[in-house]
């Protein structure tokens, strides 16, 4: 970004002089002896064989100040596992896998579930909360980062700046989100953040009026981005969602928790492109159907925490209100797409926003249909409660599946 304007309610860190990473992790490194830090990568198997995880952690290996990396390995079975403690074993810094699928954390989940506090449904919201608590158990950091598996731009200076607000010993910063422009192959990305998020939050302030909920959440000029860090000890408290609302739920989460003023975004990548989830128009369970579907139920599920009466026929109000403001978006960011000789397609970008204002319908339905539904998964801290000698348990567990035999 080149502006150095600070908008809305949060701390923005701009890329103002494209600083070395070099630079960067000279000051990372020296951070470190202060505040250790480890990085989370949630993962699916499939991930080791695509284009972007073997850059991703070669990039890493020459990353110098991390004193900790946790990988959540998800869908592989014994042999996939095998292969994945092969693929990762170049990596300098202290590392383990969570095998999730395999026998000894299957079990744990099992004690976990028999009480009711285990993750409801698989998914990148499971895996993350599982490396949260292992985080939590090897005591190894002081400040931790997370970022996806499938960013075929990346490079290690996207994770010097992720984490350097929440790392540096005199900045008072808890928690951190990056950001970027969501542009490649010469095209205009990131639909549900523009289409879909940007347009529903502007709908609701003009409804319910300037909350300082949704003015925090405005604030965040890519608040769907999968990379953020934080203090390790955020860590405790918060109650991550299962589906994919993941995004919103973690902001609503440490909005809850902390003040704004210990809140911040980063400019992290000029360039970032990873996996492009499908539409979906004809399967509410996958794509971006499932994750607008999701994402508005999330939403109203924090408007009703807040006080906010919220009936069917709000619904119908939001959709008219959030459909004028998408279509005008669409103006603005083609406008802006030619000024910057980008491609935009505007049908698509309409058949996205009709698909979008029909699901924050549907979203109100399954809200009001479903009170009793437990969106999050419960918080560490809870889980402790109940189980005092979980997190010593899920330590042995992973260590003995990357160490011993499986």
């Amino acid at each position: 970004m080149s502006d150095f304007y600070q908008n809305g309610i949060i701390t923005n860190f701009h890329n103002l002089t494209r600083r070395p990473v070099e630079e960067l992790e000279a000051d990372l490194v020296r951070f470190a002896k202060r505040r250790p830090m480890g990085l989370i990568l949630p993962s699916l198997y499939s991930e080791l064989e695509g284009p972007a995880l073997a850059n991703i952690v070669d990039e890493l290996t020459r990353v110098p100040y991390l004193n900790e990396i946790v990988i959540g390995l998800d869908r592989a079975d014994r042999d996939q596992f095998l292969r994945a403690r092969e693929f990762f074993s170049k990596l300098p810094q202290h590392h383990r896998i969570l095998w999730n699928d395999g026998p000894r954390l299957k079990a744990l989940d099992a004690e976990l579930e028999a009480e009711g506090i285990s993750p409801q449904e698989p998914g990148k919201g499971r895996n993350v909360w599982y490396c949260a608590g292992y985080v939590q158990s090897s005591r190894r950091t002081e400040a931790v980062a997370l970022h996806d598996c499938d960013i075929v731009t990346y490079d290690r200076g996207l994770l010097a700046r992720l984490i350097y607000p929440v790392a540096h010993p005199q900045f008072n910063y808890e928690f951190c989100k990056g950001y970027y422009s969501r542009i490649a192959d010469g095209k205009l990305n990131g639909r549900v953040a523009r289409l879909m998020v940007t347009p529903m939050l502007r709908a609701l302030k003009a409804i319910y009026g300037p909350l300082p909920f949704l003015d925090y959440l405005d604030s965040y000029r890519y608040p769907l981005s999968g990379e953020f860090s934080m203090r390790t000890d955020v860590l405790d408290g918060i109650r991550i969602p299962s589906d994919w609302g993941l995004e919103i739920g973690v902001l609503s989460e440490v909005h809850r928790n902390y003040s704004t003023k210990r809140l911040c975004q980063v400019d992290i990548a000029d360039v970032y492109d990873h996996k492009h989830q499908p539409v979906s128009e004809g399967d509410a369970t996958g794509g971006l159907n499932r994750m607008s579907l999701d994402i508005a139920k999330a939403l109203y599920r924090k408007l009703a925490t807040l006080g906010v009466q919220i009936s069917a026929e709000s619904f119908r109000t939001i959709k008219a209100t959030y459909y004028r403001i998408a279509l005008d978006l669409i103006e603005t960011y083609d406008n802006d797409a030619i000024m910057n000789g980008l491609k935009l397609d505007r049908h698509s970008e309409e058949q996205a926003v009709e698909l979008f204002a029909s699901n924050i319908m549907e979203a109100g339905k399954a809200f009001l249909e479903y009170p009793r539904d437990k969106p999050f998964i419960p918080s560490w801290n809870r889980v402790q409660a109940a189980f005092p000698d979980v997190l010593e348990r899920m330590h042995e567990a992973v260590e003995l599946d990357n160490q011993g035999k499986v």
